[in-house]
């Protein structure tokens, strides 16, 4: 018999063994609502928004109580890349990768700051921050106005400047 075939065998015969040990007890287990909360995908077309509303000078506010340490006053970078202050476009060399250069929907602006922001307690902030905040960003990339609302009908509907500049896979 083969070498190969003896493993496979040895395999078969040890793995209701290992299944059976105690796990390592790492980690908790997940609430229900909690997997609910991380599955919940936004679309660039809006679907799967929240209903909320903020405006970019109340997102100033949440910015620089959650945002400046790492992203720099008004997003010109600091220890985290910089949001806003492009000083060049994608084809420039260096290029300026920000908010206002680089992506391509404010929805995704929305998604991922709530999963990912602040760095030190992801999806901590309320829907009203989140607005708000990325309200502020826009603004900071002359996108919208200061005074802007937005909202779940609202965010899809910014046309951001690099909109064009990639492949729309969802198409819905």
């Amino acid at each position: 018999m083969c070498m190969r075939k003896v493993l496979f065998y040895f395999a078969i015969l040890i793995s209701p063994m290992i299944q059976a040990q105690d796990s390592p007890q790492l980690g908790q287990k997940v609430s229900q609502k909690l997997v609910e909360k991380w599955n919940s995908n936004i679309f660039p077309n809006g679907e799967g928004l929240p209903i909320g509303k903020g405006t970019a000078v109340y997102g100033k506010k949440v910015y620089q109580q959650y945002c400046q340490s790492c992203h720099g006053t008004d997003g010109t970078g600091a220890s985290a890349d910089e949001l806003a202050g492009a000083q060049h476009d994608l084809t420039d060399n260096p290029p300026d990768k920000t908010i206002g250069t680089y992506w391509p929907y404010a929805t995704t602006l929305f998604d991922f700051t709530r999963r990912a922001m602040p760095l030190d307690k992801p999806n901590s902030l309320n829907t009203s921050q989140l607005y708000a905040v990325t309200a502020y960003l826009l603004y900071l990339n002359n996108i919208i106005g200061e005074n802007e609302i937005m909202t779940e009908k609202t965010l899809p509907q910014v046309k951001m400047p690099n909109r064009d500049g990639f492949i729309n896979i969802y198409k819905k």
